[in-house]
């Protein structure tokens, strides 16, 4: 989905830049000043025997189980330990029932909720997933109502938010889990655009705002009237969205041995997601027979999503496939619940449900569905309403059961099963002990009729349905590839013969060029360089910036132009120069904008990809105005007159002190901070410090507002592929979600710094990290 007001300012760094990386475990853990806890034993039902949980140093919990369930039993447990009120939280948001604990303004998010949720069979669901999958999310399901139970008879165990808000967790219930289906509004908000930039007789913006990736001219469906298409047919999900930055996805790199410094594989990912609420990830070691895998998994999904078993690492990032459609249905004049369908009218299945939220009087809510999907905007005055498409209404697309089934994968020819269980759109990177690496990517895929592309809204009279799905086998894949080595960067990486086409969305290829140009410079690559090649903000984007700087410009532009055509494009945190140019591009985007879209339009047309704007620059053509090359100079020179400015307004006088990292400076708070005055006084803000990188650098650090952080890379892991006690991690800020935790925020520092820790993996490096023990008995 195209974000309106985008703010992918781009770049990646030099590796010379970073200065030495400490890599070896002796060098990074911190001294122990305190002998560990004596251990505690708790009973927990069940539980089918005993489980012996291992605290590391870092937080990281080791789980030894007696059997594949019990692991994730352990996995469960200490998710819900040190992340409830986040995981309670989410459950009730899938199920709709935020706002009877946090009042009205939850509301709408409740009621997306409901009318996102599986109307078919869900026992059916469950049943139709191997045993020992469906065994291990259970065992994951019981262990967080074990501690939920616990804490429960222990008010003082409970979280502070519980207290805050008065309210207690929700026992879980897998069949719930399987029920709840995110809608997701995808692209369809772009879809809107293009209808109404068609209406305007403006399609030309589209190469500036999205241009499809792969090429492909925007075609309209036969019979859509894009007049009457508005943001109103967005429906629930309201008008496009306000000015906000776009999120920059994730790397991943897999490199072969024979590319290796090791003579081993190496896989490393960064999935970047948002900065400054809950964290995403919790890291945690499950060991049992048949089991054995670490990594960084999502709080309240069963299983490791990035990370490595005994036998191979994995790693994701976004392969955005397009999973969704906006339909435009044909309302019955006198009856507005049927609408137009193949012929005949059909009447949409409805459902009444009353929402009692805290604090104000229940409301009730009509939910619809079409043939397509879920109905988003009814509206009889108008004869229309829209209906979602999209895959989590499918058959089999909870994405409940995908984890664990690739946790107890022992192959890449046994994850193929796994993956049928994963409908999120996904690059798998694999790597395994025998010297394999491989790709493919993952997720539902809707086969769509009467040629309809995805790009635009759709009539909803049939023609244009969706006819399934495309069999996982189909979707492409690459196996130890010829130049040694594999890499994904939310770029369009579909092979170049491949039909169908999976998405238009794809994003600019700044870091996957920037990850290609390292790679291909390093016969040997060491873990220390897929280290130093995350924390990279060498951009591409801010030296053609540079490049198109006049040699003559006016004197409020003369101090900033000096600066800058010294500069090596490197958006350090302490370069002065970075926040001159990133405060010069904020201009200058902005004033791109104003000349070239009419005033009519500037509503709801976001800001410009950064390459279209320096495209347009460098071409320098009559969208400019009569004088193009002396209006690119007059602009360029404007956006670096303001961007001192700016600097001086902002940093103060003396450019010797200014720094990029002053500006672009990481913050997290609690997600309810600003709504609730208590949560805020009982959960102090975190100040992580001042970053590097913008929203393109391969480290993706994306902009916000004032130019602060918005997202990025919290989650980072460089895996040693059989060396497994040499890999690294980092999960930003800590394990706990708990402020008195020692695990809080205890991470913030090495990420700032990009120094990554031990991920200890054997039992001699765990038992020599241990900070605490528990053992669990069956109760």
């Amino acid at each position: 989905m195209t974000i309106t007001r985008r703010r992918l300012l781009m770049g990646s760094a030099a590796l010379a830049a970073l200065g030495p990386v400490r890599l070896l475990a002796q060098e990074v853990l911190p001294p122990v000043d305190t002998p560990p806890a004596p251990p505690l034993r708790l009973a927990a039902k069940g539980l089918r025997a005993p489980v012996e949980i291992v605290d590391d140093q870092w937080g990281v919990p080791h789980i030894r189980a007696a059997n594949v369930p019990d692991a994730f039993f352990g996995q469960g447990w200490v998710v819900a330990r040190d992340r409830l009120f986040q995981i309670d939280y989410e459950y009730r948001r899938q199920q709709g029932r935020l706002a009877e604990v946090l009042g009205p303004d939850y509301a709408r998010s409740d009621t997306l909720a409901l009318l996102g949720r599986f109307r078919g069979d869900v026992a059916a669901e469950i049943a139709a997933v191997p045993a020992e999958v469906r065994a291990a999310v259970e065992g994951y399901v019981a262990g967080i109502n074990a501690r939920i139970a616990a804490v429960v008879a222990d008010p003082a165990l409970l979280p502070p938010e519980f207290a805050i808000l008065g309210y207690q967790p929700l026992e879980w219930r897998l069949s719930d889990l399987v029920a709840a289906r995110d809608l997701t509004p995808g692209n369809i908000d772009d879809e809107v655009r293009r209808a109404r930039l068609a209406a305007a007789d403006a399609m030309w913006l589209e190469a500036l705002v999205a241009p499809p990736r792969p090429a492909r001219p925007v075609t309209f469906r036969d019979g859509l009237k894009v007049a009457d298409i508005s943001e109103a047919d967005l429906g629930l999900f309201g008008s496009a969205p306000p000015p906000a930055p776009d999120a920059a996805g994730s790397n991943a790199w897999t490199i072969a041995p024979s590319r290796t410094s090791t003579g081993r594989p190496i896989l490393a990912n960064d999935p970047h997601l948002s900065i400054g609420g809950f964290p995403p990830r919790h890291v945690a070691h499950l060991s049992a027979p048949g089991l054995d895998v670490i990594g960084g998994g999502s709080p309240g999904l069963a299983g490791i999503m990035q990370g490595h078993t005994d036998r191979f690492a994995f790693g994701r990032t976004n392969s955005h496939i397009d999973q969704s459609d906006l339909y435009l249905l044909e309302l019955n004049p006198v009856d507005a619940e049927r609408y137009w369908h193949r012929g005949r009218w059909k009447t949409f299945e409805r459902r009444t449900v009353t929402l009692s939220p805290k604090g104000a009087a229940p409301r009730t809510v009509v939910l619809r569905w079409s043939v397509q999907g879920s109905v988003i905007a009814h509206d009889p005055a108008r004869r229309r309403a829209t209906a979602l498409a999209h895959v989590s209404q499918r058959p089999g697309a909870s994405g409940v059961f995908a984890m664990a089934a690739i946790n107890l994968a022992r192959d890449w020819q046994g994850l193929q099963a796994a993956f049928r269980l994963h409908p999120s759109p996904t690059n798998f990177h694999y790597a395994d002990v025998d010297g394999h690496i491989a790709w493919r990517i993952l997720g539902f895929a809707p086969r769509r009729m009467g040629g309809h592309d995805g790009m635009t809204p759709a009539p909803g009279d049939g023609r244009y349905d969706w006819e399934g799905l495309l069999p996982i086998e189909q979707l492409p894949s690459i196996v130890d590839p010829k130049p040694g080595w594999l890499a994904s960067a939310n770029q369009d990486n579909l092979p170049k013969d491949y039909k169908p086409i999976l998405a238009y969305s794809f994003r600019e290829p700044w870091r996957y060029e920037r990850v290609v140009e390292v790679l291909e410079g390093q016969p040997r690559h060491s873990l220390a360089d897929s280290v130093a090649l995350m924390q990279d903000v060498a951009s591409a984007p801010a030296r053609r910036f540079v490049a198109l700087i006049p040699e003559t410009v006016p004197e409020a532009a003369v101090a900033a132009a000096a600066l800058l055509r010294d500069w090596d494009g490197v958006l350090a945190a302490g370069s002065a120069a970075a926040a001159v140019y990133e405060l010069a591009w904020a201009d200058l985007e902005q004033r791109i904008y104003n000349i070239v879209v009419p005033p009519a339009l500037r509503g709801w047309v976001p800001l410009f990809e950064t390459g279209a704007i320096l495209s347009l620059l460098e071409a320098s053509d009559k969208r400019l105005g009569p004088n193009p090359k002396g209006s690119r100079d007059l602009i360029v020179a404007m956006a670096l007159a303001a961007g001192w400015e700016a600097a001086e307004r902002r940093m103060g006088p003396e450019p010797a002190l200014w720094r990029w990292g002053t500006l672009h400076d990481v913050t997290i708070r609690h997600p309810l901070a600003r709504r609730f005055p208590t949560i805020a006084e009982a959960f102090p803000q975190i100040e992580v410090g001042g970053s590097g990188g913008d929203g393109a650098t391969v480290n993706a650090r994306w902009v916000a507002g004032a130019l602060g952080v918005a997202g990025g890379a919290s989650y980072l892991q460089a895996i040693d592929v059989g060396g497994w006690d040499d890999s690294l991690f980092l999960n930003l800020p800590g394990q706990s979600g708990d402020p008195k935790s020692p695990h809080y925020a205890d991470m913030a520092q090495p990420w700032i710094e990009g120094r990554m820790l031990p991920l200890v993996f054997s039992r001699d490096r765990v038992e020599a990290a241990a900070a605490g023990r528990l053992f669990l008995d069956p109760a």
